[in-house]
């Protein structure tokens, strides 16, 4: 069992040819002896996005608080407190911060995707 404040996981700062201004945390995953689903929360600062990628896992998404947007395949929806997206394996796909405030998003991963 695990009761925390999402801010009590560590933050790691990533970046890549596609990602900037973006903090992650596994505030659930292996070694907490979770054996099928991990849990980050991602914090996408002002101008920040995360990698444009894909892979052979789904995501489920839940945005907590901030603006932005999500592209799929192309495909651009807006994004806002309270949004929930979920990115089936094998679609490319970026989350952006289109506001002042940081976009806050948890996203569930299955077991044996990277954590972070």
């Amino acid at each position: 069992m695990k009761v925390i404040h999402y801010e009590d996981a560590e933050p790691k700062y990533y970046e890549t040819e596609t990602a900037k201004n973006a903090w992650g945390r596994v505030v659930i995953g292996k070694a907490d002896g979770a054996n099928n689903f991990c849990m980050r929360v991602f914090e996408l600062h002002e101008g920040g996005s995360s990698d444009f990628h894909q892979h052979d896992w789904e995501h489920e998404v839940f945005v907590h608080s901030g603006h932005g947007e999500v592209m799929i395949d192309g495909k651009r929806f807006e994004l806002d407190a309270g949004s929930v997206i979920f990115i089936p394996g094998g679609h490319k796909h970026q989350l952006k911060n289109t506001g002042k405030k940081p976009l806050i998003f948890a996203c569930v991963i299955p077991s044996g995707a990277p954590e972070l």
